[in-house]
């Protein structure tokens, strides 16, 4: 489920509803207690089998929260002038990419293999969205996209190139063609706030935090939210109630009616 502030505010009538109902209390519960049950770890990056992709033939990096920086700039020197291009492959499992994301990362994997045996061909890495939702959180990455960092050593700014596949069709001559064709004229430039390395959350510093509140408010439901807003909502109320009555003082004693003439 996405956050969306459009959502809440078109719900927001019936949030008086919403918290009169018994189930929400369980359902609140329940969802809570699964909840917590992520947060302690929520990069489920394998760091063993990123090793053996990185040592096996596809010499492919797997991308995590805590290296992703590290990798991307691991194939630039303070020396380099022409920029180290690193394919980064969006994908995910079921939850995240419905499933759908089975064949353009097998497409991906034949690709990496080729380009492993070719001098000068562009270095790839792998995020899966399913194991580091911080990260693709952070980035805003969509699964089933390519992105193509064009690395310079810092503080240079990185260009980044954003391609989307068709899943159903995507083979790995796709990306072959790609490369052969240049990606500048069939991808699209990413400039953007949630940019990894020039955009404004990256230059704040404040990159990961927003991963983790988006990735927060993508565990919420709707209902959780509207239940939350409306607790809020009553207890404001009731606070300006109790404020409002305290200023104004004792009521005055009713006074009988007037006598008929």
């Amino acid at each position: 489920m996405r956050f969306s502030a459009a959502s809440a505010l078109l719900g927001l009538p019936l949030l008086a509803s919403a918290q009169d109902v018994p189930e929400y209390q369980a359902q609140f519960q329940n969802y809570l207690d699964k909840f917590m049950s992520y947060v302690p770890n929520p990069s489920k990056s394998d760091p063993i089998g990123a090793a053996q992709a990185k040592a096996g033939s596809l010499k492919m990096d797997i991308l995590t929260l805590n290296n992703w920086r590290d990798v991307l700039y691991s194939h630039v020197t303070p020396q380099t002038e022409t920029p180290e291009e690193t394919w980064v492959l969006i994908t995910g499992g079921n939850k995240t990419c419905f499933g759908h994301c089975e064949k353009v990362e097998t497409a991906f994997n034949q690709t990496a293999a080729k380009f492993a045996l070719t001098p000068g061909a562009p270095h790839t890495a792998l995020l899966n969205c399913e194991n580091e939702p911080v990260l693709c959180n952070s980035w805003s990455a969509p699964t089933g996209a390519l992105w193509i960092f064009e690395m310079l050593p810092p503080p240079a700014e990185i260009n980044l190139y954003a391609k989307r596949f068709n899943l159903t069709t995507v083979t790995s001559d796709d990306f072959a063609q790609l490369q052969k064709e240049g990606h500048k004229t069939n991808a699209k430039l990413h400039d953007g706030i949630f940019h990894p390395i020039n955009g404004w959350f990256a230059q704040n510093g404040v990159q990961t935090p927003v991963g983790y509140v988006l990735w927060f408010f993508n565990l919420v439901p709707s209902w959780l939210f509207m239940v939350v807003v409306s607790m809020v909502s009553r207890t404001m109320m009731g606070n300006r109630m109790g404020q409002q009555g305290a200023r104004a003082g004792p009521r005055p004693a009713a006074t009988g009616q007037a006598q008929a003439r």
